[in-house]
């Protein structure tokens, strides 16, 4: 029997062909940098020439078609992103300021690949610069995802409660955290675990205390708290512990390593 195809499967065959080979090859070369990473150290202006070609590919595949492939192709950039980010010479050169790009790109492909937003959102707001376009991709998310949503590490809650961390730590928008906060608890309360129900009760803390303290300190180390908590890595940590320390609060080391934040009396 002969297989014919009509112009327009063709397309698509070649272009679905086209995606799956490109995200194996990201994977497998991703594989491979992290078995034996790059020795190799470029100059300024090199690594700022790798910056805008990463930056040309970005927008070129802000207009990619995906085919119905947009989970794979939200795993391959996210896989990207991480080799990025990671990349310790190169963003002491060029700082972290195509983050944005891979959060817009992902966010926009799967809403509800809730673990890649949260890297996503520390990187575009603590290291790029960009709290307000968190904000917007976090909203995004949101607009898609169910409250339960059975997610590889974090439920969905999070995403609620990464936004109020930025709303009040960066854009000053209290009312804007409030909500989130808000929001975080109601999602979180439909979780039976322990940890949940305990996030669910602090949320609601948080926002009984926005409301009646608005410009109090003990709110901003709650959210570096949690920022801490979360962190995945050791600028993140040290960002997070710097902040903390700033606004008055005290980090205690236990002996078996574990950082605990106390905010002294007075604090106000």
């Amino acid at each position: 029997m002969k297989l014919q195809l009509s112009s327009q499967q063709l397309v698509k065959l070649l272009a679905t062909i086209v995606v799956i080979g490109v995200s194996i090859t990201g994977i497998i070369l991703l594989q491979k940098s992290r078995i034996k990473p790059p020795e190799e150290i470029l100059t300024q202006k090199e690594y700022q020439q790798q910056e805008q070609l990463e930056k040309i590919q970005l927008d070129v595949l802000k207009g990619f078609p995906t085919l119905g492939y947009n989970n794979l192709m939200a795993d391959w950039l996210y896989l990207r992103f991480i080799q990025y980010f990671g990349d310790q010479n190169a963003r002491r050169q060029t700082g972290y300021g195509l983050s944005p790009d891979y959060f817009d790109l992902i966010v926009s492909r799967d809403p509800l690949f809730v673990n890649s937003h949260l890297k996503l959102a520390v990187s575009t707001s603590l290291f790029a610069g960009y709290p307000q376009k968190t904000v917007e991709f976090l909203g995004k998310s949101l607009e898609k995802i169910p409250p339960k949503l059975e997610a590889p590490v974090y439920p969905p809650y999070y995403l609620w409660i990464y936004k109020g961390i930025d709303q009040l730590l960066f854009l000053g928008d209290i009312e804007g955290a409030k909500h989130s906060n808000t929001m975080a608890a109601k999602w979180a309360e439909t979780y039976p675990d322990e940890a949940s129900q305990r996030t669910a009760a602090n949320k609601r803390e948080t926002v009984k205390f926005l409301e009646n303290n608005p410009k109090s300190k003990i709110p901003q180390i709650g959210a570096w708290a949690q920022v801490l908590s979360g962190a995945a890595d050791k600028k993140t940590e040290d960002r997070a512990l710097a902040e903390i320390q700033a606004l008055g609060g005290q980090i205690i080391r236990t002996p078996d390593g574990r950082l605990n934040v106390r905010v002294p009396d007075n604090i106000r």
